[in-house]
């Protein structure tokens, strides 16, 4: 079991049932696997992935068990304007908090989808 988030490029939401509602349409033409159709991230979401990466190693290349991503690489999370990644429950508050901190500083929306709610 994962700690979940989505980030996603766009206007932020009204309210979370907003976003939640956005972030199934984004997940449904940009995630689900029935697609067949993957796109590259798109250069804004690339560049929060690698910030991400400044801080915490992929977890392709941790070799200190230090990284709070729970798949690696964790661009192959992302596909065009969403990226869809999960943390370890261990490191999860740390990491979502920096996550929706990081989101917000680069114009990003951050939804928690473990607790169906807008990162602030």
């Amino acid at each position: 079991m994962t700690y979940d988030l989505a980030v996603w490029e766009g206007d932020r939401p009204v309210d979370d049932a907003a976003a939640g509602k956005l972030f199934s349409d984004l997940y449904c033409r940009y995630i689900d696997i029935d697609t067949g159709v993957d796109r590259p991230p798109t250069d804004r979401i690339a560049a929060y992935v690698a910030a991400l990466l400044q801080r915490w190693p992929d977890m392709t290349e941790d070799e200190h068990d230090i990284s709070p991503w729970c798949s690696g690489p964790l661009i192959d999370e992302a596909n065009g304007p969403l990226i869809y990644f999960g943390l370890r429950w261990s490191m999860a508050e740390e990491a979502s908090a920096y996550a929706a901190e990081l989101a917000s500083s680069m114009g990003l929306v951050c939804f928690d989808v473990s607790r169906d709610k807008l990162c602030s």
